[in-house]
């Protein structure tokens, strides 16, 4: 799950909204919509991304932030380390061969490492990399 899909899937579930009802007011399969909470689509785009925020009323800061998350959001990342030193080359290599067996902790650490600004606390239930944004449910 990526960060957007990790915060889409909190707004519908708070809105008790069902996947095949949003899905329909944004005109998308409800097969694409559970891909795109799953990470399984991409990158969701600017235009997907305000359909959404239109759909769901959700406006200024509330949106950027939507938008920022969608941004963070893709689900398969390509570091290219051509002209940087042979440690940043290693870093990216082992991140990316272990970051599927870290745990939740090591995340959140490595997390507050490259983003001092990210939040520390975690979603309720479901733990991930991405922590728990400031977008409010209620918007």
């Amino acid at each position: 799950m990526t960060p957007f899909g990790e915060k889409l899937r909190a707004i519908r579930a708070a809105r008790n909204l069902a996947l095949k009802d949003m899905a329909a007011g944004l005109q998308v399969s409800p097969a694409y919509l559970s891909a795109m909470e799953h990470g399984r689509r991409g990158k969701p785009s600017r235009r997907f991304v305000h359909r959404v925020c239109q759909f769901l009323g959700i406006i200024w800061d509330d949106a950027e932030e939507l938008q920022n998350l969608a941004d963070l959001s893709h689900p398969r990342v390509a570091v290219d380390t051509a002209g940087l030193s042979p440690r940043a080359t290693l870093l990216a290599n082992l991140l990316a061969e272990r970051i599927a067996t870290m745990d939740a902790a090591t995340l959140e650490r490595l997390l507050a490492l490259v983003d001092p600004s990210s939040p520390a606390s975690e979603t309720e239930g479901e733990q991930g990399a991405a922590g728990q944004s400031t977008l409010r449910e209620d918007s």
